[in-house]
């Protein structure tokens, strides 16, 4: 009977730590599930938002690559006659490279004073300026650059294409982990870059000023070309899509928030 009695009470033991065991493995499971937070993930249609306004910001930089790697920056244009033989030379350049070129004058415009445009057929001399590794200033129709501000300029508009990069890596990750997070740092790198796209060609304009002032043997006319107009609407759609951007960080819209007391008015 004592024996009976013995093992009846260790098989009670072992259930009730058994049973014990169990509850607290249950227990801290509930605890791990509710201590967890489910990071919300951005619906469709706020992704489908982010990829539009990531388009729109695609566009500038393909407008900033395309302006930057042109040389077709400015056009400085002698008058058509000024050499008093069938030919006469313009120039234009960019930030890296400038080219000389000869045109017939029977092919200019009969109204047009001076040499140009650079579209129309003639020889070409193009080369790479040398301020970028000798350090030496170049020398276009007896007048010379002002390396300074060429390097400034050219810097500015490489760091305008590095915060292009650093926005679009943002964009990709907000989209591949399904996060708003991403957002705000994307809008600050692309509105950064409009802004120094728009710095570049500010110091650009102001270092062909210097250019035109260094020398006056030579009478040109200059005019600031299409890669000109392709980084400014660049800047301009950059600092556009980092203000969107901004607008789809914000977790309620403000035309959101007015759109319930429109409802109840009505």
């Amino acid at each position: 009977m004592w024996s009976n009695f013995f093992v009846q009470q260790d098989e009670e033991g072992r259930m009730g730590v058994a049973g014990a065991g169990q509850g607290g493995v249950l227990g801290g499971m509930k605890g791990v599930r509710v201590g967890q937070r489910r990071t919300p993930r951005m619906s469709d249609s706020q992704e489908g938002k982010i990829k539009l306004a990531f388009f729109v910001a695609i566009v500038g930089v393909t407008l900033t690559v395309l302006g930057m790697g042109t040389e077709f920056w400015v056009e400085l244009a002698q008058p058509k006659h000024f050499s008093g033989n069938q030919t006469c030379q313009m120039a234009h350049y960019g930030l890296w490279k400038g080219c000389i070129r000869t045109l017939w004058v029977a092919d200019i415009d009969p109204e047009r004073t001076s040499c140009g445009p650079a579209e129309l057929p003639g020889e070409s001399n193009c080369t790479y300026f040398r301020f970028f590794t000798s350090g030496e200033n170049a020398v276009i129709f007896k007048k010379s650059t002002n390396k300074s501000l060429n390097l400034a300029s050219a810097v500015l508009a490489l760091l305008s294409l590095t915060m292009m990069a650093m926005g679009s890596i943002c964009i990709a990750m907000s989209l591949s982990k399904g996060v708003q997070f991403f957002l705000k740092p994307a809008s600050f790198c692309f509105i950064l870059s409009g802004v120094l796209a728009f710095l570049s060609v500010l110091i650009f304009h102001q270092s062909v000023l210097a250019l035109l002032s260094s020398d006056h043997s030579i009478p040109l006319h200059h005019e600031l070309s299409w890669s000109v107009a392709c980084v400014g609407s660049a800047g301009a759609i950059l600092i556009f899509g980092g203000f969107l951007f901004i607008i789809l960080s914000l977790p309620v819209s403000p035309w959101q928030k007015c759109w319930p007391h429109k409802n109840s008015t009505t």
